[in-house]
């Protein structure tokens, strides 16, 4: 299924039902009012929502209409809790290593976690509003699960069997925020402003033969001001899955539906067949860094424009776009 939330004036919007195509929707509140309440009741829900999806592909859906992603609010407007995972270790090993540090052997080990905000998401057309671009204003192109319910000490297994949805996600990050909170040593609040979502939510069963080893081997395409600046592959230096970044959150407590956990911004390893690119500013600045003493690429600034997407094994747009502008307040 694909799933989006539209505008209605209300906090958690209205659910509808999308085409594969993402061309028309047809308006899903009389399964259930929002996104939020169908996870709630989700092995009731989901068959009915799956029964509309199908009608609308058909052609036989009684109400469709032209689906617009500049109605969509993000897919879950507020969620039960949110993550954030490393697990694109080169990443990580990027910014150690360009701050003359080794990556410590635990990231390696066992997924490593932190709470983010999961109020206040941004829907895919929404304007990103920040007051200064000294902040460091980076984009990261990321994916994350939302979860059904998971029982502490679930296992990879289990948590696989309770991967409700797919996101898009824009993870933005103010950088030059960051190493003042980490030495406050209470986690990073201030430099993690309102995250944006792509319009759409998919279940697994979307990405047919690419959803494997509970990872989306897909391709990831980020362009900024017009100019690509990455093409990734999601599934590959991915070293841990979503079964296992779920199950790391459910060690300790449990996992109530609704929670959406990212992996943290892709990034791939150069090859002799593939030079990725990036998902976000501070990757390339830190192997700038690396290579040449110091980083060239700047941070966003004010009229800037990114855009995020995935692209289904015939090429074609997964999730919807992801499309932003940077605005300073007084001319938002």
């Amino acid at each position: 299924m694909k799933l989006a939330t539209l505008d209605d004036g209300t906090r958690d919007g209205q659910l509808a039902v999308v085409s594969r195509d993402l061309k028309t929707a047809h308006v899903a509140d009389g399964i259930a009012p929002s996104l939020r309440a169908a996870l709630d009741d989700w092995a009731f829900i989901a068959p009915q929502l799956d029964a509309l999806y199908r009608q609308l592909n058909e052609g036989k859906a009684r109400r469709p209409f032209d689906f617009d992603p500049a109605r969509c609010m993000a897919p879950l407007p507020r969620a039960s809790g949110r993550v954030c995972g490393a697990a694109y270790l080169h990443h990580h090993e990027l910014e150690h290593r360009a701050l003359g540090r080794e990556l410590p052997a635990a990231w390696r080990e066992a997924p490593q976690l932190a709470w983010a905000a999961s109020d206040g998401f941004l829907g895919p057309r929404q304007e990103l509003v920040l007051a200064r671009e000294e902040w460091g204003i980076d984009f990261g192109a990321e994916l994350a699960v939302v979860s059904g319910d998971l029982a502490q000490g679930a296992t990879p297994d289990q948590a696989h069997g309770q991967i409700r949805l797919l996101l898009l996600a824009n993870d933005v990050t103010l950088q030059n925020l960051v190493a003042d909170e980490r030495a406050a040593g209470l986690g990073l609040l201030h430099a993690k402003p309102a995250t944006a979502f792509a319009p759409v939510a998919v279940t697994p069963d979307e990405l047919g033969e690419a959803w494997r080893g509970g990872k989306a081997a897909l391709p990831l395409r980020v362009v900024w001001n017009g100019n690509p600046v990455g093409t990734l592959e999601a599934g590959e230096d991915m070293a841990f899955n979503f079964p296992q970044l779920l199950a790391a959150l459910a060690g300790s407590r449990k996992v109530a539906a609704g929670t959406v956990v990212g992996a943290g911004v892709v990034a791939n390893r150069a090859t002799r067949r593939h030079t990725p690119g990036y998902a976000s500013i501070s990757t390339q600045r830190w192997q700038e860094t690396i290579d040449g003493g110091e980083a060239v690429t700047q941070y966003l600034r004010f009229g800037d424009t990114v855009r995020i997407e995935m692209l289904d094994e015939n090429g074609k747009s997964l999730f919807g776009a992801i499309e932003q502008t940077l605005k300073h307040p007084d001319s938002a």
